[in-house]
């Protein structure tokens, strides 16, 4: 008789874990860009890395790798390359509002809005999905942190700078791979405010 093949068991989750039904936990997510000065327990982001790789992923590829970063000058080295490349394509003639040019290369502005923790995705090239594959790993990330009752927030304007070879090579992150999803991840300071969203627009249904 074939034995029933058993299903790879989810690595127990910190007790700060809430029972938040997936439904709670979608519509309470919010960008979050103020933290509390605590760190983010190794155990807390092992539990969300798992859940980040429960993902569906094309092919069973599993296409993602993950840099952690914790420490504050190596978060700020990052921040500091991103604001100077983002300097530079604004000379380029790249568009950027003047307004936000002007606040995001500020020198005492921190991309990462002080959060201690960024935990970068970055892709392997395995085929057409995999940058989406990366991104579904990302939403598992930050629905399981906000059942935690941790923020998050996806800090675009790093994927420059998470992508420039020095700091790949300080990293130790092999050439190959390309960060797509750059999540902070901290204790939210206070109350966020709930955003809005349009009703779903359904331009089919047969």
């Amino acid at each position: 008789m074939n034995s029933v093949p058993s299903v790879p068991s989810v690595p127990s989750v910190p007790s700060a874990m809430s029972a938040m039904s997936a439904m709670e936990a979608i519509a309470q997510r919010r960008a979050v860009r103020s933290f509390l000065p605590e760190q983010v327990g190794r155990e807390c982001i092992m539990a969300l890395l798992h859940a980040a790789v429960w993902a569906p992923t094309a092919m069973h590829e599993e296409p993602w790798a993950f840099a952690v970063v914790q420490d504050p000058a190596m978060l700020k080295r990052i921040s500091q390359r991103a604001k100077a490349l983002l300097s530079e394509d604004a000379l380029h003639g790249r568009h950027l509002a003047p307004e936000a040019l002007k606040r995001f290369t500020d020198p005492a502005f921190d991309i990462f809005y002080d959060a201690g923790t960024l935990i970068a995705i970055y892709c392997r090239p395995l085929g057409p999905y995999a940058a989406g594959d990366c991104w579904l790993a990302a939403e598992n990330l930050m629905l399981a942190a906000c059942a935690m009752g941790l923020g998050t927030c996806v800090i675009g304007l790093s994927l420059p700078a998470l992508n420039d070879p020095l700091i790949k090579k300080e990293l130790a992150i092999p050439p190959e791979l390309t960060a797509i999803a750059p999540i902070i991840v901290g204790v939210p300071r206070g109350q966020v405010q709930p955003s809005q969203r349009k009703e779903p627009q359904i331009i089919a249904w047969r």
